[in-house]
């Protein structure tokens, strides 16, 4: 995948010189098990062309900023059975990652566009214009972001019909557990909408097939 050199000023990791900042505040919600559904519309303009997807939090280390998990992705036209992939996460901690993502063809003007997205993120807008929000301290908002990257497909090949090569811009709602994004990639439909709630305090959940990660 190609990758796009940022500038020093804009970088999306930052140095131990913030310190004083810290984490994200562990969230029940956000750990390992969790699970969520929704859909995800494929297309910006047809409101209605959407997957059923689950998603599986295998993962978080919030210390670090990092979470993975898996994502499965129903009804998909082009496949005979639902497809999963494996993903792995930045947390937007201004410690180990900025809102700028310097890298997987994303421009500060693509990011700054996504992250627009979000409601939530309308506070941050002048700070992170100005620096990419690297002095913001986002340890008690009640909303996390995040991007999310998937690596690979865990139960069918490449030849599935369905790309990896882009990511998600993630925003976790700490009260209820709900998770909107937004998927990137220069080569897709744009703003492809993620919609996702916990399902793991209802009795209707879901339930993944056994999967191998390797």
């Amino acid at each position: 995948m190609p990758v796009r050199v940022v500038e020093s000023s804009a970088p999306s990791q930052v140095s131990g010189a913030n310190s004083g900042k810290t984490s994200p505040p562990a969230c029940t919600l956000l750990s390992v098990g969790q699970a969520f559904s929704g859909t995800q519309n494929v297309s910006s303009i047809q409101k209605d062309e959407a997957w059923r997807v689950n998603v599986r939090i295998q993962g978080c280390d919030l210390e670090h900023g990092y979470l993975c998990g898996t994502m499965e992705a129903l009804n998909v036209p082009m496949a005979d059975t639902p497809v999963v992939t494996f993903w792995e996460g930045e947390i937007v901690d201004t410690i180990n990652y900025t809102f700028f993502t310097g890298k997987w063809e994303a421009t500060p003007e693509d990011d700054k566009k996504h992250w627009d997205k979000f409601p939530s993120f309308s506070p941050f807008k002048g700070q992170v214009e100005f620096d990419g929000g690297k002095n913001l301290d986002l340890s008690n908002y009640p909303y996390i972001f995040m991007r999310w990257k998937e690596q690979y497909f865990v139960n069918v090949g490449t030849d599935c019909g369905l790309t990896i090569a882009g990511f998600y811009y993630v925003c976790f709602s700490c009260s209820d557990g709900s998770i909107s994004g937004f998927y990137y990639d220069p080569n897709s439909s744009p703003f492809q909408k993620l919609e996702l709630k916990s399902t793991n305090g209802e009795r209707s959940g879901f339930s993944f097939s056994s999967y191998e990660l390797q």
